[in-house]
């Protein structure tokens, strides 16, 4: 990776979700502008804020996408990035950090 590009790798979730009520929303519908998580599979030399295996949140109209070896994946800049998971929440915190 060059820069501050970061390849991600779609989670699985972001295709098909499921609403409270137990309805199967498809991935071609129609809703407001949605973020996606992503798992980061490698990062450029001058990203600071994630690194490899963290679950990033970002907007999936802002990518561009790439298939190496059969696997589909996103590349991003650091700044296209809107949030990283962390590992384990603890306490009453959100899990996220911005």
């Amino acid at each position: 990776m060059l820069h501050d590009r970061v390849l991600v790798q779609m989670d699985a979730e972001s295709s098909e979700r499921l609403s409270t009520s137990g309805i199967v929303i498809p991935a071609t519908a129609s809703v407001g502008k949605r973020l996606a998580w992503a798992l980061v599979v490698a990062t450029g030399p001058h990203v600071h804020q994630v690194s490899r295996g963290d679950r990033v949140l970002f907007d999936p109209e802002e990518r561009a996408e790439v298939e190496l070896h059969g696997t589909d994946y996103v590349l991003l800049r650091e700044r296209d990035l809107h949030g990283v998971a962390e590992p384990e929440a603890t306490g009453q915190r959100t899990g996220l950090y911005l």
